[in-house]
């Protein structure tokens, strides 16, 4: 077995590292071909990351034209601790308003644990006027963890 395979997580190791994890770096394609790459706060919807996003965004125009991604989800300072998965996928708008709020609350769950929702319900649905939601469905994970070596 080559060292790849042996630092690869399993299904469900990926499954708990998206739970644990709260940010990921998600790339967009610009209209000139270069990669748009921010730090967004995610959520889950059935193990499929979701994510939200002002409706006049660079990454909502990017999304528009192409809706392919990628988002790498990491953790780990020193080479050894280092543990990442790298989802390519493809980025489909969420329609419906009230799973637009949702995808907020999730969100916003995980960016402020312990808070309680009615103290985020307020803000959610203010800010959620302005912005547009998608999910991730995955076309290909590759994934890491150093600790197995």
């Amino acid at each position: 077995m080559n060292q790849r395979a042996r630092i690869a997580m399993s299904a469900d190791e990926v499954t708990a590292f998206l739970g644990e994890a709260r940010k990921l770096q998600l790339a967009t394609i610009n209209p000139d071909g270069t990669p748009h790459l921010v730090t967004m706060f995610y959520g889950l919807d059935d193990g499929r990351i979701t994510f939200w996003t002002y409706d006049k965004s660079q990454k909502r125009r990017n999304l528009d034209r192409d809706p392919r991604v990628s988002c790498l989800i990491e953790s780990g300072e020193n080479y050894e601790d280092l543990r990442g998965v790298l989802l390519y996928g493809v980025a489909r708008p969420i329609d419906d308003r009230e799973h637009v709020l949702e995808v907020g609350m999730e969100i916003a769950r995980r960016m402020t644990p312990g808070v309680p929702d009615e103290a985020m319900r307020e803000y959610v649905a203010h800010t959620g006027r302005k912005r547009v939601a998608y999910l991730v469905e995955r076309t290909k994970v590759v994934s890491w963890d150093h600790r197995k070596l």
